[in-house]
């Protein structure tokens, strides 16, 4: 019996919508196994099965049969990211990449530093989730299609940050280093390497036994679900917090250009009547959200989560660390414990980076209190008042308890990892 003009329509729509799901493989819900075929009473040609054939020829695993851990730091600008991201960046064996979201956002949102659309933000996380999962199965191919000009033969001179990454500036990616440049300036890698191999990278990732890439271009944690829930990752979430108002004062300091008017207000105690509040209070938000998905331990992200406040790594690193490789189940590497110990008791002034991690951590994560001016500092205590009580961080009253080191405004806190 032939198929009815609405059975064919049906059919095309369904088939439509399967070749959607296909390309966006990244939505809010779990990954599955391959479907069972339904019977169906017609069919538009002989090859309608040839989605069940594939997935019979190329199945997927129900579980990460390499067991790598993967590693992801969720952040925001100025939280001590970078710091963390040094604590797997020196491990052995550990593939470590700085910021790759970088080239999604950038080639899908130009223009924008932080995009406030809705609809960008659906579209950069579809993107990201894809170019996520690909990084961790060690597919840095994929990466060719966010970096501008597009690679030649898969190298490329334009990956954001590759000095950052330790992997990428050592053998086999690059072969041109002797004994003496174990040690490279992030520009020094990228002047003796030369252009990055896509290739070799890809094979110097799999030859690693863990992932870890570090990125302040997811909003919150829920925005990660697919992942923690994809069968093939092992994939863990260390959540970066920082105090709004230390995040506000280094931001000032760093993207002059940008918080301008919060330094004019800063300098001159007057308020601009144009002021961007959403810089401030989008930081709070997102925390806000992010830290309570995590805190009420769904299921999903149970073995997965843990909060990081990076306060208490400042002022214990080594300890701090150890529990954070502890909940990873990741052995401890005595270059970490070497780098830590290198760079948490030297002075700002010897990085040549503003993204540099040399230096006194303890003192840095207390310095914003000299920055801000008290009014500022009310003024966002008002705006952030549900998350700093959140994540234990005590409000000052005055200038004078503003200033008083002696006086602690975080609060003790155990924020013991979800297992």
């Amino acid at each position: 019996m032939q198929c009815s003009w609405k059975a064919v329509l049906l059919l095309a729509l369904a088939s439509i919508a399967i070749q959607y799901t296909a390309i966006r493989t990244f939505t809010a819900k779990s990954f599955h196994s391959c479907p069972i075929p339904n019977p169906v009473n017609c069919s538009l040609s002989q090859d309608a099965d040839v989605p069940d054939r594939l997935c019979d020829e190329n199945p997927t695993f129900p579980y990460n049969l390499s067991r790598k851990t993967h590693v992801l730091i969720l952040a925001t600008t100025r939280s001590g990211s970078s710091f963390v991201g040094q604590l797997f960046n020196q491990h052995f064996d550990v593939f470590y990449l700085f910021e790759p979201l970088y080239h999604v956002q950038y080639t899908l949102i130009p223009k924008l530093t932080q995009s406030k659309s809705t609809t960008d933000r659906r579209v950069m996380l579809g993107a990201s989730r894809d170019l996520l999962r690909s990084l961790y199965d060690c597919d840095l191919y994929f990466l060719e299609n966010y970096i501008k000009p597009q690679p030649v033969n898969h190298t490329t001179d334009r990956l954001f940050r590759r000095g950052a990454s330790k992997a990428l500036c050592s053998p086999p990616v690059c072969e041109s280093l002797g004994a003496v440049d174990l040690h490279l300036e992030e520009g020094d890698c990228v002047k003796k390497c030369g252009t990055l191999n896509l290739t070799l990278a890809t094979e110097s990732c799999r030859e690693h036994g863990h992932v870890a890439i570090k990125t302040v271009r997811v909003p919150e944690v829920s925005d990660l679900r697919a992942l923690v829930e994809d069968p093939r990752l092992n994939l863990k979430v260390i959540q970066l917090v920082r105090d709004p108002r230390g995040i506000l004062a280094s931001r000032s300091e760093t993207f002059r250009d940008t918080y301008r008017l919060w330094r004019i207000w800063d300098g001159t105690g007057r308020k601009p009547y144009n002021l961007d509040v959403t810089q401030l209070t989008t930081v709070c938000e997102d925390f806000w959200n992010s830290v309570s998905t995590g805190l009420n331990r769904p299921p999903w992200l149970k073995g997965k989560y843990m909060l990081v406040r990076y306060e208490d790594l400042a002022r214990n690193p080594m300890k701090k660390t150890e529990e954070i490789y502890d909940f990873l189940g990741i052995p401890m590497d005595s270059n970490v414990e070497r780098w830590i110990q290198n760079n948490t008791r030297g002075d700002r002034s010897s990085s040549k980076h503003k993204y540099g991690t040399v230096r006194n951590s303890a003192a840095t994560a207390e310095k914003w209190r000299f920055r801000l001016s008290y009014e500022i500092v009310a003024f966002t205590q008002h705006a952030c008042q549900q998350v700093l009580a959140q994540l234990g961080y005590k409000t000052a009253g005055s200038e004078e308890e503003l200033k008083n080191l002696s006086i602690s405004l975080v609060e003790e806190r155990d924020f013991l990892p979800f297992s």
